[in-house]
């Protein structure tokens, strides 16, 4: 079986996978990040996005080995030391969700649609939103959500810093005083 290392929200892993085996299913079962979710199998809803190097990918269209040597930032990377980022925090103040099963693929999709457009209009969110799907929201709240995240972020987040002055850097393993959780996969 191929052995692959991956940085998963600032951790860094070491795993022998199936060589088929999803990044969407090495993400859940592996390491436990079950926030990404697996929504149509077919990469049509966009619930199981994620950031490959900090753009947006559907994890069930990448394989476990093709993440490779390649950082994954996942929905659970976001928050840091408790504080939500800012476009978590949108969604929550703006009524972006009802079921919440789209809103972490939403909230990966829209952090990288700022990091392409600072300050986006109604229509550029949603031509940046049309690879995800929503069975509730109607997405109008999703496309206040994002214009108020535009707002709250400072310039320069996005994949590179995905983070504001207020919200530190996420943490790497050479940080000390960080344990995380890990589920199946051996933490290197």
């Amino acid at each position: 079986m191929p052995r692959i290392t991956v940085n998963v929200d600032g951790s860094k892993y070491t795993d022998e996978v199936e060589p088929r085996m999803l990044l969407v299913q090495y993400l859940r079962e592996r390491l436990g990040k079950v926030g990404t979710v697996v929504g149509c199998d077919t990469s049509n809803c966009g619930a199981c996005t994620v950031h490959l190097d900090g753009h947006s990918v559907k994890s069930c269209s990448v394989l476990a080995v093709q993440a490779d040597g390649h950082d994954v930032t996942t929905i659970e990377g976001l928050a840091q030391d408790g504080k939500l980022h800012p476009l978590q925090e949108a969604f929550h103040d703006n009524h972006a969700l009802q079921c919440g099963f789209c809103t972490p693929g939403m909230i990966m999709q829209a952090l990288d649609l700022l990091a392409e457009v600072r300050d986006p209009d109604d229509q550029q969110i949603r031509e940046g939103m049309e690879g995800n799907l929503c069975r509730c929201t109607g997405y109008q709240n999703i496309v206040r959500a994002v214009s108020d995240a535009a707002q709250r972020m400072q310039p320069g987040a996005g994949p590179e810093a995905e983070h504001t002055e207020d919200t530190p850097a996420p943490r790497t393993p050479a940080d000390a005083d960080v344990q995380p959780k890990v589920t199946g996969g051996r933490q290197s």
